[in-house]
């Protein structure tokens, strides 16, 4: 009888994960964003400089963090939905080969349209303060650091694609 309610036990579903959140926190310090130099740019994308007057989500993540593979899909249709609208989506792997990330992207249906930069060596980590995976930071179109968030995001969430959208007109009556 002990030995069936252990076993009861042990086949119990796993809890339901929380929902992805859609706030970002907003970063009042006028802060510029780091340089971002890494191997996967597209041709003709040498870094943010060339991103400058777009809003750029930029997404530290690995493949062995949940939250991060959870997230991937709502980066993709943040990124579809606004592709007309100026805000550019830069996925930033952490600590992985070119081979993980590569097994991991054809697990996804669709594949990323945006860019998937490689930072194997954690360089970025430090000067973007990446303290969790994920990490995100919007890059205003003045280059400075806008919004911050740690943990995952359901980035096409209708609220977050506001504020984005709101951010790039903001810059535009500037």
């Amino acid at each position: 009888m002990v030995l069936a309610m252990c076993l009861g036990c042990s086949v119990a579903p796993a809890a339901e994960p929380p929902p992805l959140s859609h706030q970002l926190t907003p970063v009042d310090s006028g802060e510029a964003a780091p340089a971002l130099a890494l191997p996967g740019y597209p041709p003709g994308i040498d870094g943010l400089e060339a991103l400058r007057g777009r809003v750029v989500v930029v997404n530290f993540w690995a493949t062995w963090c949940p939250p991060c593979r959870r997230e991937m899909p709502s980066l993709e249709r943040l990124d579809r939905a606004t592709a007309d609208e100026e805000v550019v989506v830069l996925a930033v792997n952490v600590g992985e080969d070119r081979d993980a990330v590569a097994a991991f992207v054809a697990t996804l249906d669709p594949p990323p349209g945006f860019p998937i930069l490689l930072d194997e060596h954690l360089v970025t980590s430090g000067p973007w303060r990446v303290q969790g995976l994920p990490t995100t930071v919007v890059v205003a179109p003045d280059g400075r650091i806008a919004y911050r968030a740690i943990g995952g995001r359901e980035f096409d969430h209708p609220d977050l694609v506001r504020v984005l959208l709101e951010l790039h007109r903001a810059a535009q009556t500037r």
